[in-house]
């Protein structure tokens, strides 16, 4: 495949690819007969850090917020128009790239079917013209997905997120000490929310970004390690300052997977299958403890034993997803003003609940068990290709997808990630998902090789 350029000034130069360290920059020279050559390796580098940035509802929303830290009708109208470049760099790379895209649409079409389930509930919807128009923008979400699964490398998609992420928790400091009340939540709960709108934003993303810069800086080759440390002690000051407990417990759970997948490789035959389900069994104890034993100890220690809510409004949502419990209420559908079973729960629950605040329970609302069976599917099926591209290439940079692919999953025991439009998170959870499939054993041969992000089809 032949290296685009977009020259500025003269006459066009290809430029050597640069190394899977390099980043953006790499691409972007002097070149002798004068004018600025811009790789297109660059605009996609560029392109989709500022993308990732963007979709994590950084800076921007804060901006737009009133005193109490809301959103008026007016300002989300507005937020909406910063998705539009978003949109027009993903068609951008997408349409220079039809066959690899269609190549990976073809190999997850199982994931194409759990992502097509938004669009196909407006049949059943409850309120089709909101469903309609949240599913478009879920569309070319998951397409930003494709997009970075099909152009990164696994190693690329690390220091990427370094690059996008650590913006994030170094103008959260600074706004810390430059501007404290802009930093603190303004209810006056002591919780820090950064450059977002709300603390609990801050503490997923320092537990994303406290992921990604333990396993780079684990990873020496890559030659980011003091910038790694650097953004893993901040991440950590933002994650205790959001007080978020949800983030808490991902990152707890992040660091047992890691120490998991670190070993997995490393034992072989049946060792590796008695070590796999000792682990797995552990972990279904501590959640069964959990479920049992949860309650009663925070009454003890004097907490609020409801998880500031949760379990009363799980109660009714349970009761309200048997009326549906086929294909659900439609997607994002429940969850309106005009649903008088939304308005039933937020009165039994004196407060209302923009969503289930687990993602599990959202999904059987918008779908269903026909959605939940799907998103079963996918989900086991990703465990199974991720643990065997760890086990057969771990020095490829499998471990931090590996370990954050269930990191979401428990996250979503107490909020709801899953399936939203114009998201960071379930945008790098998709990619995920994409990428174990294309790189997995199974479909190997035929499969573009990445060589410094730029892949090149094999002849056949």
């Amino acid at each position: 495949m032949s290296r685009e350029t977009i020259q500025f000034g003269g006459p066009s130069t290809a430029l050597p690819r640069s190394r899977e360290g390099a980043g953006p920059t790499a691409a972007l020279r002097q070149p002798k007969s004068g004018g600025l050559t811009i790789d297109w390796r660059t605009i996609e580098w560029w392109g989709a850090g500022i993308s990732i940035f963007l979709q994590s509802g950084a800076v921007l929303p804060l901006l737009m917020s009133d005193a109490n830290g809301d959103l008026g009708d007016p300002a989300k109208a507005e937020l909406r128009l910063v998705w539009l470049p978003v949109y027009a760099f993903t068609a951008a790379v997408l349409m220079h790239h039809p066959r690899q895209f269609a190549d990976a649409f073809r190999r997850n079409l199982l994931l194409n079917v759990l992502l097509a389930m938004p669009l196909f509930s407006v049949f059943w919807s409850i309120a089709p013209s909101v469903t309609l128009r949240r599913a478009g923008g879920l569309v070319f979400t998951v397409l930003l997905a494709y997009l970075l699964a099909l152009r990164f490398t696994p190693r690329q998609f690390l220091l990427l997120l370094l690059a996008a992420l650590g913006p994030c928790i170094a103008m959260s400091l600074v706004v810390l000490v430059a501007s404290p009340g802009l930093a603190w939540m303004p209810d006056g709960d002591g919780a820090m929310r950064g450059i977002f709108l709300h603390k609990n934003s801050l503490g997923w993303y320092s537990c994303i970004s406290a992921l990604v810069s333990a396993v780079v800086a684990m990873d020496g080759s890559l030659g980011y390690r003091r910038t790694a440390v650097a953004l893993l002690i901040g991440s950590l000051i933002c994650l205790a300052g959001s007080t978020s407990m949800t983030a808490t417990i991902a990152a707890s759970t992040a660091c047992c997977l890691i120490w998991f997948y670190s070993v997995l490789p490393k034992v072989r035959g049946v060792a590796r299958v008695v070590f796999v389900l000792v682990f797995v069994q552990a972990a279904a104890v501590i959640l069964i403890t959990l479920h049992e034993f949860l309650v009663p100890v925070l009454e003890a220690l004097g907490k609020d034993a409801t998880l500031t809510g949760r379990i009363p409004l799980w109660e009714q949502v349970d009761v309200a997803t048997a009326r549906r419990l086929l294909l659900g209420y439609g997607y994002q559908a429940f969850w309106t003003e005009g649903n008088p079973d939304a308005w039933t729960i937020w009165s039994n629950v004196n407060w209302m609940a923009p969503h289930a605040h687990n993602g599990y329970r959202d999904i059987l609302l918008g779908f269903g068990l026909a959605g939940m069976t799907v998103f079963a599917m996918v989900a086991l099926r990703a465990f199974r290709q991720g643990a065997g591209l760890q086990c057969r290439a771990p020095g490829e940079g499998w471990l931090f997808l590996n370990v954050f692919f269930p990191m979401v999953l428990v996250m979503n025991l107490t909020e709801s990630l899953f399936l939203l439009q114009n998201d960071t998170i379930f945008i790098l959870f998709a990619t995920t998902i994409i990428m174990f499939s294309q790189h997995s054993p199974r479909y190997a041969t035929g499969l573009p090789t990445l060589r410094d992000g730029l892949p090149e089809l094999r002849r056949r």
